[in-house]
């Protein structure tokens, strides 16, 4: 309980005196008497000995009407958090080469497999080094020769691992390839309008109407060279950095695998085995981004924490009262004991001039 104005209670020192005055001028009618021997008996009857009841009433009225005066209220602190998350569009290459094995904790499994177990490791936490990115809208896009949405941008993450689960490696010749450009067009495509996706799902879900989007960026996962697809990298790159996104990107295999070796190892690079560290490189350096190599599941773990460390969310507390009035039962419970005064003064505490 707090008052708005304590100022008022300077009013209740003004009540001792008015009580004093009341009892006082009551005793100052006299009559003239030729003996008050009568008197010596205390017989006085129970109107009598309630003579200043009124007064009290009346001084508990102006008591009342003083606390009501200094507004009395409850306050009922709330506390709301605002999430400053990060959007994120993973790119997953799930070419036929991402099907090649990897070490993942002791045992061989496809890349693709791979990137999809530590990708559920980071947006969840693995309990370790990872803590998971709770408050980040993330999203997913896959690509071989064509790129697809595979997840939309969205805060419920159950949702990003089951359809994780549903990238696979291309069975198709005529829709196998590496386009690079397009996959990383289309995913900053769905960033640059993360906003209005954004505002769909908080029409949808009002309790998401405190998140904010902080940062926009994309992690790129390939094991190849760009060789099919309308969308030169580089025109990718330069839309990104054109709308502040920036681009991660991790290349899928061994530092042996580099795009610097001429003769016919060049044209079986050009043909998507390798990866193109060159390319890959030049995408983070002009978005603000890194580019990293990871050879197995413990230097992509590695990569991913160096991610969660640059880009970090945030959770804004907001604390604020809810006050409610409570003057009004002071208010009324005045009314009523004047009223009541009223009544006594009138009937049984009537007093003849």
């Amino acid at each position: 309980m707090r008052f708005a104005f304590p100022w008022a209670f300077l009013a209740l020192f003004f009540i001792i005196p008015y009580v004093y005055l009341q009892v006082k001028g009551s005793r100052n009618s006299t009559l003239t008497y030729s003996s008050i021997a009568i008197f010596n008996q205390d017989d006085r009857s129970w109107r009598q000995r309630m003579l200043h009841f009124p007064v009290f009433l009346r001084s508990l009225v102006l008591m009342l009407l003083i606390i009501g005066l200094a507004r009395p209220q409850q306050g009922l602190e709330k506390i709301q958090d605002i999430s400053h998350g990060i959007a994120i569009e993973v790119v997953i290459d799930r070419s036929s080469s991402m099907g090649e094995s990897m070490d993942f904790d002791g045992t061989e499994i496809n890349r693709l497999e791979a990137v999809k177990k530590i990708l559920s490791e980071f947006i969840g936490g693995n309990n370790d080094d990872l803590t998971g990115r709770p408050n980040d809208l993330i999203g997913m896009v896959s690509f071989a020769r064509f790129p697809e949405t595979s997840c939309p941008l969205t805060l419920a993450h159950d949702a990003v691992d089951e359809l994780a689960k549903d990238i696979q490696l291309v069975n198709r010749r005529d829709e196998d390839g590496t386009s690079i450009g397009d996959g990383l067009g289309l995913a900053v495509a769905r960033l640059q309008k993360a906003e209005e996706t954004l505002t769909r799902m908080q029409q949808k879900n009002p309790s998401d109407n405190l998140y904010q989007i902080k940062s926009k960026i994309v992690i790129l996962l390939t094991d190849g060279v760009n060789n099919r697809g309308n969308l030169p990298p580089a025109e990718a790159a330069e839309l990104a950095k054109k709308w502040g996104i920036k681009i991660y990107t991790i290349g899928i295999g061994s530092q042996a695998d580099t795009d610097g070796i001429g003769g016919f190892f060049s044209r079986i690079q050009r043909l998507g085995r390798g990866v193109d560290q060159k390319t890959l490189a030049m995408l983070a350096d002009k978005t603000g981004g890194i580019f990293r190599m990871a050879s197995d599941a413990n230097s992509l773990r590695e990569i991913y924490q160096e991610i969660d460390q640059l880009e970090k969310s945030e959770i804004e507390s907001i604390r604020f009262i809810d006050y409610r009035e409570f003057f009004l039962p002071f208010a009324q419970a005045a009314l009523a004991l004047l009223l009541l005064e009223y009544a006594l003064r009138s009937t049984l505490f009537r007093k003849i001039p």
